[in-house]
């Protein structure tokens, strides 16, 4: 099994940006697949303990980000519209999954980074939890995503999910962490699934990482794969697994064994 259910500590679920917008194509959100990916957490709803969910940007924040070279900072003249841009991008995009969450009846309540996080050399630093505790003891299910945050060192930057849920990882104690994208998780050069990684067998894969597919200016692949094995090194597992398959991230949340890969400190661990 994929963690305990019925735990106090957190549950932290992403839905990949590639996963619910076409990013081939600007401004292009995936409902179908966000209506039954919300259904499938609902089912789970009742024993996964308190659940964060964040998403990614897609084909919403990343196509203005890459055009203004957002995640470099403030770099040109046309870089403050941009951080504007890429914000409203991505805010667009937040308010459609908490509405497919709040359909699916997800108590689910949008927490924008932005509003809270401070980052230096694109790292967040600082972020004022209170709200977001506040949420969980109350029963909610906050949903924070990628967002243009203040940087100390650059002026603004990107703040990922990865890099908001390891921030999380350090106020709060997390139980696993489920990346849910298109692929059934990490994948050879040759399209072969690693069920299992560690931080030793990495090493042999780096270069050969299958990446998503569309416009990416947070890393893809190698920078989730990066901040699972740096979160299993402090003992949260991690799961990469495919939300286009029904039934799999629910399974995943119920703590079934799933197809993907499972991301831990070592091979042994249970």
């Amino acid at each position: 099994m994929f963690g305990d259910t019925g735990s106090d500590e957190l549950t932290l679920v992403k839905l990949g940006g590639s996963l619910i917008t076409d990013k081939t194509q600007p401004f292009t959100p995936r409902p179908a697949v966000l209506a039954r990916l919300a259904a499938e957490i609902h089912e789970a709803l009742d024993t996964t303990g308190p659940l964060v969910i964040g998403h990614g940007s897609g084909s919403f924040g990343h196509v203005a980000a890459a055009r203004y070279r957002t995640h470099e900072g403030l770099v040109g003249p046309d870089s403050v519209r941009g951080w504007a841009e890429v914000h409203d991008a991505a805010a667009r995009l937040n308010r459609i999954v908490v509405g497919a969450l709040l359909e699916a009846d997800v108590p689910a309540v949008s927490v924008p980074p932005s509003a809270g996080c401070v980052a230096v050399n694109r790292r967040i630093t600082r972020w004022e939890l209170a709200p977001l505790r506040r949420l969980l003891d109350a029963g909610l299910v906050p949903v924070p995503y990628g967002d243009v945050v203040p940087d100390g060192a650059q002026g603004c930057a990107i703040a990922s999910t990865e890099e908001l849920f390891w921030y999380l990882s350090t106020a709060f104690p997390v139980r696993r962490v489920i990346m849910v994208g298109r692929v059934d998780g990490v994948l050879r050069g040759d399209g072969q699934l690693v069920q299992t990684l560690t931080a030793n067998g990495f090493e042999e894969l780096r270069e050969n990482l299958v990446g998503a597919a569309g416009v990416d200016v947070t890393g893809g692949m190698l920078q989730k794969v990066e901040y699972l094995l740096a979160l299993a090194a402090r003992g949260v597992p991690g799961l990469i697994l495919n939300g286009n398959v029904p039934g799999r991230l629910r399974d995943a949340l119920l703590g079934e064994d799933v197809t993907g890969t499972v991301i831990r400190q070592t091979s042994t661990d249970a």
